[in-house]
C-alpha cells in the first residue's frame, strides 16, 4: 500500500447529530461472524484533547460515512505521544467500544517489524545482507533435502527479500501464503500448511524473473524472513522479535494473532467485513469445518503461517512507539544510526529508479514504503497493512510527526481499503493542528497496555 505507554483508564465521550448515527452495515450472520447492528453513537474512548480536535472531528466522520464499526488512532510528535484514542465498537454484538489501547490485526506492517529484526542481526554480525537464501535455509521433506526448483533461487539474498526483489511475483503466479490448504495436501499432511510447509511446497517451483531485477510485493519473501532470523538466532520467531525488538522499547503486548474467533488474545477487537469490499465468505482452511463456507477473518485463511509478514497484533500507541524509535529513540535503542540509514535506504535498479536512470518519487527499502520530500531531502516512511475484515496504517512523517490507523474492518462505502482511503485525511488533520500538546500520553512503565 503506497499513500502519500499506559495512559490513564479512558473517558468515554459520545458524538452526536450528523456525526452520530452509523447506518448499519447489514451483514447477513456468517458463520463466527457477528451481524453488525445499528450503533447509535459513535464513541469516542481516550483522553479529548480540544487542541488535536481535528482527529477527533476526522475519526468520527470517517466511521460514520464509511459504515464502519471501528477504529484507534494514535500520534506522536518529536517521540512523544499526544493523541491516543478508540473510536467506535470493538465489537458490534457485544456493543463494547473500541479503546485506545484495543489490539488489532495489522497485517502487513508486521513488514516494518521484522525488517528491524533482519537489520539488527546484520548490526551484530550474525547475518549479511547479500548472504544467499539457500545457505541459510536448508528445506527437507520426510527427511530428505528439497533440491531448489530454479537455479536463480542460488542468488536471492536477504536483501532482496528485504526489498522484495527475489524473483517473486503474485501477479504472473499466486500468493503462497493463502495456498494452505492446497500445499498441505501436496506434502501430504494435514492441513493449514505451517510456514515451514509453504517454503517446502515453494522450494522446488520456479521463480518469475530474476532475482534483483525489479520490485514485487512479495509476502512469501517476508515469510523466508522470519525462519532465517529462527535460524541465525536459534529463538522462534515470535521470541526473537518480543525480547529483542519490542522488549527494549517497552512494549509487551504485541503478540502473533490466532486465526479463529474463540482464540481471540485478551484485548482484541473482532472483525468484521466491509459492506462494499470483496467476498465475506469462503471455504474454511482448518478445523472439522474444512472447506466449508466460513467468515473470511476468521478461517478463510491460516494466520499462523503468515507470522513474519502479516500475523502480528498491536494497539495504535504500540507502533507509535515502536516507528518513533527510528528517530527519537527515548525508549531505547534497537538499531544504530547506520542500520537505520540502511533501512530506508533506496534499492538499486529498477526497484528504484525509472528507466532512464533517475530515482522515482516512490521506493520500497527495507520494510518500509519511503518517498523523498523536496525540497530538504526529508523522508516521509510507512506501510499499510489489508486482511479480510482488518486495514491499518503506520506513518512517520519527516517534521516529527508519527501516527497510525487501525480499523477493525477492512472496506469503507467506496469498496476500497479504508486505510488507504484515509490517509491524506490523517495528513490534513495533522496540518490542522496550529498548538501541539507538550504533553506525554507514553508511560514511563514498562508495560504498553494502559492502567486504570
Amino acid at each position: 500500500m503506497r499513500a502519500p505507554h499506559s495512559v490513564p483508564r479512558p473517558v468515554i465521550t459520545m458524538t452526536t447529530g450528523l456525526l452520530a448515527l452509523i447506518a448499519s452495515t447489514a451483514l447477513a450472520r456468517e458463520p463466527e461472524q457477528a451481524k453488525v447492528a445499528k450503533p447509535l453513537v459513535v464513541v469516542a474512548t481516550g483522553i479529548a484533547d480540544a487542541r488535536l480536535e481535528s482527529f477527533d472531528r476526522l475519526m468520527t466522520e470517517f466511521l460514520t460515512e464509511n459504515k464502519l464499526p471501528g477504529a484507534a488512532l494514535a500520534v506522536a510528535r518529536n517521540g512523544r505521544l499526544v493523541y491516543a484514542r478508540g473510536f467506535g465498537l470493538s465489537d458490534v454484538e457485544a456493543n463494547t467500544p473500541v479503546q485506545p489501547d484495543s489490539l488489532f490485526r495489522i497485517a502487513s506492517i508486521s513488514k516494518p517489524i521484522t525488517a528491524a529484526a533482519i537489520m539488527q542481526l546484520v548490526e551484530r554480525g550474525r547475518l549479511k545482507l547479500d548472504a544467499p537464501l539457500v545457505d541459510l535455509l536448508e528445506v527437507r521433506h520426510e527427511g530428505k533435502p528439497v533440491p531448489p526448483g530454479d537455479p536463480r533461487l542460488k542468488d536471492v539474498t536477504v536483501r532482496h527479500l528485504l526489498q522484495h526483489r527475489g524473483g517473486w511475483d503474485r501477479d504472473l503466479s499466486f500468493d503462497p501464503m493463502f495456498r494452505s490448504v492446497k500445499f498441505a495436501r501436496e506434502l501430504g499432511v494435514k492441513p493449514p500448511a505451517t510456514s515451514r510447509q509453504v517454503i517446502t511446497a515453494m522450494w522446488s517451483r520456479p521463480l518469475d524473473f530474476a532475482p534483483g531485477e525489479r520490485y514485487s510485493y512479495c509476502n512469501y519473501g517476508y515469510c523466508l524472513l522470519g525462519r532465517i532470523i529462527e535460524k541465525v538466532s536459534g529463538m522462534p520467531y515470535e521470541a526473537y522479535v518480543r525480547t529483542e525488538i519490542l522488549k527494549p522499547l517497552a512494549i509487551d503486548s504485541m503478540r502473533i494473532g490466532k486465526t479463529l474467533l474463540e482464540d481471540r488474545a485478551p484485548g482484541e477487537v473482532r472483525y468484521f467485513m466491509g459492506a462494499n469490499g470483496r467476498k465475506k465468505q469462503g471455504p474454511a482452511v482448518l478445523g472439522p469445518t474444512l472447506g466449508e463456507p466460513i467468515a473470511m477473518p476468521y478461517g478463510g485463511w491460516y494466520l499462523e503461517a503468515m507470522d513474519a509478514h502479516g500475523a502480528w497484533l498491536a494497539s495504535a500507541p504500540d507502533l507509535v512507539r515502536f516507528a518513533s524509535a527510528f528517530d527519537a529513540p527515548r525508549f531505547g535503542t534497537i538499531l544504530n544510526e547506520s542500520s537505520i540509514q540502511t533501512l530506508f535506504t533506496r534499492p538499486e535498479g529498477r526497484a528504484g529508479h525509472k528507466a532512464d536512470g533517475s530515482p522515482t518519487a516512490v521506493y520500497y527499502a527495507c520494510g518500509w514504503d519511503v518517498r523523498v520530500n523536496q525540497p530538504g531531502g526529508g523522508k516521509n516512511t510507512w506501510h499499510g497493512g489489508y486482511l479480510d475484515g482488518a486495514t491499518s496504517i503506520l506513518v512517520r512523517r519527516h517534521d516529527g510527526l508519527t501516527w497510525a490507523v487501525l480499523f477493525n474492518s477492512d472496506t469503507g462505502s467506496n469498496g476500497k481499503s479504508a486505510a488507504v482511503t484515509i490517509d491524506p485525511l490523517v495528513h490534513q488533520a495533522a496540518n490542522a493542528v496550529k498548538d501541539w500538546p507538550d504533553k506525554d500520553l507514553f508511560s514511563s512503565k514498562t508495560t504498553s497496555r494502559m492502567q486504570e
